[in-house]
C-alpha cells in the first residue's frame, strides 16, 4: 500500500472567485484601512500589484471600476492581514500601528517595509505570521 498518489496535474487550480459587489467592498475597505494605516497612494499602489495612482485616485472618487485576479487576492490578504490585528489587539490603535514598527521575525524590519516588496508572497507572509500568531496550534 502506498502512502503518496500521483498529483493530478489535469485539472486548473481553484481560482478565488469574487462577485463585483464583494470586490467593491474589498476596495472600499482597503482604502479606508490605508487612511487608518497611514499609508501613501503610492505605498497602496504597491501593495496592489502596482497599480497606478490614478487608478486610486478614482477608487477614492467612488468609481472601482473592474479588478484581475491578483488584485482582488491582494485587497483579501490586505483585510485578513486588518482581520488578524483586530484579534490579536484588543486597542485597535495598536493594531494599526502595528505594520509599521520593527518586528524581529521580520529581521527587524516592519511589517510594511516587507509587504511593500511588491510581490503576493510579501503579504501573504506578513498574514501567515499574523494567522500563526493568533492560533499557534
Amino acid at each position: 500500500m502506498t502512502l503518496l498518489q500521483p498529483i493530478d496535474t489535469t485539472q486548473e487550480p481553484p481560482v478565488p472567485q469574487f462577485s463585483s459587489a464583494e470586490i467593491q467592498a474589498m476596495q472600499r475597505a482597503v482604502l479606508n484601512l490605508a487612511t487608518r494605516w497611514g499609508l501613501t497612494d503610492e505605498q497602496l499602489a504597491v501593495l496592489l500589484g502596482d497599480i497606478s495612482v490614478r487608478s486610486l485616485q478614482r477608487w477614492k472618487k467612488g468609481q472601482m471600476g473592474r479588478v484581475g485576479v491578483d488584485t482582488a487576492t491582494r485587497l483579501s490578504n490586505l483585510l485578513g492581514i486588518h482581520k488578524a490585528l483586530r484579534l490579536l489587539f484588543k486597542d485597535a490603535a495598536r493594531g494599526y500601528g502595528w505594520i509599521k514598527r520593527p518586528n524581529a521575525h521580520f529581521g527587524g524590519k516592519p511589517a510594511l517595509e516587507i509587504m511593500l516588496g511588491g510581490q503576493i508572497t510579501d503579504l501573504m507572509r506578513v498574514r501567515r505570521y499574523l494567522d500563526t500568531a493568533r492560533a499557534p496550534w
